[in-house]
């Protein structure tokens, strides 16, 4: 290498070691940037949380806790005790979306666990399981809170006067000429009050016939809808089907994802069935039978009805 050239490449190594330092500094630090970003994701977290929690409008009941759930159970089952409005009832059953496909029967198990957790031991549940035990029990259904806690416990132990025993409404008697007797034994509290079990008299009527379709999925299926006036759709709404030997009542409003006044009942193929609103409407006279079809493409399945029931 000449002279020249090593002259050269020493300005070069100065170049280079000059370039180091004359480098154009950041003004931005990455290390403060995330140490900021972290602090504010913390403080904002604080003051969502405990200075100005949102507050939680429009919750729909099934949206509660589990422990609010209950104790909005307990406010519908203490509220029917009062005044039996059984319809309004079971749509808010419906709405609290308890576990399984009865309503009633949930009432019965939910008492059951808390007739078996010990939560009786305190006095203001000991009152909501027995007015979900009458709530049940007036239906004709069972639960294990049956055999632990007795309805009348209360009058025979002074520390648990925790009953609620509400007078239910007794109709004004038409004016007579005879006076009404005198000295008439109040009511004793060892049974449990009366409990209304029919809703409100309203009078609905079959409107749409009785249209069959033959389905291979929906085989031998009786769907109802029950509508106000307006043709909108009730949840909630008592069915009861009748057949030799036997009947049952279920409910509108338990499948809300066919609609809030929808119900079904499965037949029997071969058996054929009465069906009526109770106390609400006339009974359809023709038998709705579980007889052969068949389907568009081949094949046989069961007839199955669709019934629409609507206020007058």
């Amino acid at each position: 290498m000449t002279d020249a050239d090593q002259l050269i490449e020493k300005r070069r190594a100065r170049q280079r070691r000059r370039s180091r330092y004359e480098r154009p500094r950041s003004y931005v630090s990455w290390v403060a940037v995330l140490i900021g970003l972290a602090a504010g994701i913390a403080g904002g977290l604080y003051f969502a949380w405990n200075v100005s929690p949102v507050a939680e409008v429009n919750t729909a009941p099934w949206q509660l806790r589990e422990a609010d759930r209950y104790d909005y159970l307990s406010g519908i089952m203490l509220q029917y005790n009062y005044d039996g409005d059984l319809s309004r009832t079971i749509s808010q059953l419906v709405d609290l979306r308890l576990p399984g496909s009865d309503p009633i029967q949930a009432v019965a198990e939910i008492a059951c666990d808390m007739a078996r957790s010990g939560d009786v031991n305190n006095p203001v549940d000991l009152r909501n399981v027995r007015a979900m035990m009458l709530f049940y029990q007036t239906q004709g259904k069972t639960g294990c809170a049956d055999g632990l806690i007795s309805l009348d416990d209360a009058n025979s132990n002074p520390s648990t006067t925790d009953v609620l025993i509400l007078p239910t409404s007794t109709p004004r008697p038409d004016p007579s000429k005879t006076p009404t007797p005198r000295g008439t034994a109040a009511p004793t509290a060892t049974s449990p009050p009366f409990v209304p079990t029919n809703a409100p008299v309203r009078s609905f009527s079959l409107v749409s016939g009785l249209p069959t379709f033959c389905d291979a999925e929906l085989a031998g299926i009786i769907e109802v809808r029950v509508q106000d006036f307006s043709g909108a759709e009730i949840p909630g709404q008592p069915i009861k089907v009748e057949w030799n030997g036997g009947e049952s009542t279920f409910f509108t409003g338990l499948k809300p994802e066919r609609g809030p006044g929808y119900a079904d009942f499965e037949m029997e193929p071969g058996f054929s069935y009465i069906i009526e609103m109770p106390g609400l409407s006339e009974r359809v006279s023709t038998p709705l039978v579980a007889s052969p079809c068949n389907l568009e493409f081949g094949g046989q399945s069961v007839t199955s009805y669709r019934l629409v029931f609507r206020a007058n």
